[in-house]
């Protein structure tokens, strides 16, 4: 038994599956025992310990929701994740309906199964506090207490940080989490819309229930509708049975709609039905289907100058747009890095079976400097490389790894950062506007060539007292410089 009090079992009858998330659970500090059937899960004799079950949807003999269904009724009170194919879709919204705790689409990452047991075992510790000294493991106890310190004012899980923006945008999602509100969620790449969207759902009074990921972007062109809304035998070539698509399985919790900006024309229409009627059908199929599912998307485009350039529909825009949230990059959160920098590399190096308890100065310098333009998704890249190669308890990294051009110069103090940082923008702004001839909105304004909001620049040029009309162009004398100095 690991110190850490946590028994995780898995079911499945592959036994390549069982015994690697087995193995993947026993890396992250739990205990994990594996078992091939529903039938001898049953016959156990379960120890009071904290737990959870990893359990395969298609079993011989008891299926996954016959176990669920068999604990239900012994009053077992075990949190279960499910692990599913696309064909168990249909099985999978019934276990969902009937309170699991989770599942996940095979194949699935491996962060995405330990973050689902992370929640289930969170769930449990929230009640029963178990005492710190149980904990025998250093890097464990590092890696709670830094959780601890980071997430004592707002509780948001996997989220680390404490910087200012983090702190206001956090208070955003726990404003808008209660009600049903739909919500869109803009960011850079890497910056962590999914891990915003989770964090919305767990907050709000459809947590119990399903919460749906699709990257729109990741899924075929041709394929994305019979994935959102399903698709009926015979509707295509290759559709040789009904199939539920990702909105029935979300019916009654939550669905993520990632990179949403991706969508084709037609099946921005077919959301935007489901959006305004709460009905959709089938793809293939003449019956509408009546759903209950709140609606969170993320984006990494400029969604208004797609729809000023006809990519993307004014109304659905308008549908998704109710309560926008802006997930700041990495650069603009500089005091989280060294947060962030520690749990990337205590999570690494416990799975890895590592020991790095010091951080070099000279380190954590470099990865402050550093502007990430892959946001936290390249600083986690980088880390994880780096505990590979480490061969001391000291964690640090190679710099050449980084591009030159994407560090700051050291200033001489932050006022100088400030100014630098200020001219900068205003000059990359101003180059915009001249370029634009003055114009902010459109396809081809000075908003769309920066690709941030419309409202984010006018904010910015009001900010910088920056005079637009200087960079206007006559349409009836020539543009002549005296002529723009004086005009507004």
């Amino acid at each position: 038994m690991s110190d850490t009090g946590g028994l995780v079992y898995v079911v499945d009858d592959d036994v390549s599956v069982r015994e690697g998330v087995a193995s993947l659970i026993r890396s992250a500090g739990l205990d994990a025992k594996s078992l091939a059937s529903g039938q001898e899960f049953l016959a156990l004799q379960r120890p009071e310990i904290p737990s959870c079950l990893v359990l395969d949807v298609q079993l011989p003999g008891l299926s996954g929701l016959d176990v669920q269904q068999e604990l239900v009724r012994s009053g077992a009170n075990l949190p279960i994740i499910f692990l599913t194919g696309y064909g168990d879709i249909p099985m999978t919204v019934r276990a969902i309906q009937a309170g699991a705790a989770d599942f996940l689409t095979k194949p699935f990452e491996k962060e995405e199964l330990l973050s689902a047991i992370r929640r289930c075992f969170g769930r449990y510790h929230k009640f029963n506090r178990q005492p710190r000294d149980q904990f025998n493991d250093k890097l464990t106890q590092e890696k709670l207490y830094l959780e601890d310190e980071t997430r004592s004012e707002m509780n948001f899980g996997e989220i680390i940080g404490n910087s200012a923006s983090l702190r206001g945008l956090l208070k955003q999602v726990e404003t808008v989490a209660p009600t049903d509100s739909t919500v869109l969620i803009y960011g850079e790449t890497g910056t962590g819309k999914e891990l915003i969207a989770r964090a919305v759902h767990r907050r709000s009074q459809r947590s119990r229930r399903a919460f749906v990921s699709v990257n729109c972007a990741a899924i075929p062109r041709d394929l994305i509708a019979s994935e959102l809304f399903g698709h009926e035998k015979g509707a295509f070539t290759g559709a040789t049975q009904r199939r539920l698509g990702r909105f029935e399985l979300a019916d009654g919790g939550t669905i993520f709609l990632d990179e949403v900006g991706e969508l084709l024309p037609d099946t921005q229409v077919a959301l935007l039905r489901v959006l305004q009627e709460r009905e959709f059908e089938r793809v293939g199929g003449g019956q509408p289907i009546h759903v209950d599912v709140r609606v969170i998307a993320a984006t990494n485009r400029d969604l208004k100058a797609a729809v000023a350039d006809g990519t993307f529909r004014e109304d659905l825009f308008y549908r998704l747009d109710v309560f926008p949230i802006e997930v700041p990059p990495l650069r603009e959160r500089k005091d989280d890095i060294p947060l962030l920098v520690r749990h990337f590399t205590q999570q690494f190096a416990r799975r890895m079976n590592k020991v790095i308890d010091t951080i070099s100065s000279a380190t954590m310098d470099a990865l402050r400097r550093y502007q990430w333009p892959g946001n936290i998704r390249e600083l986690q890249n980088v880390i994880e490389r780096s505990v590979i190669l480490c061969e001391t308890e000291i964690f640090s990294i190679d710099e050449s790894w980084l591009p030159q051009q994407q560090f700051l110069t050291e200033p001489r103090n932050e006022i100088e950062i400030s100014r630098r940082l200020q001219a900068e923008e205003m000059d990359m702004i101003e180059a915009a506007l001249k370029e634009s001839g003055g114009r902010v909105f459109g396809p081809s304004g000075a908003a769309a060539k920066l690709g941030i909001a419309r409202s984010t620049l006018e904010s910015k040029i009001q900010s910088l007292k920056i005079n637009k009309n200087r960079f206007r162009v006559s349409r009836v004398f020539p543009p002549r410089t005296e002529f723009a100095s004086n005009d507004g």
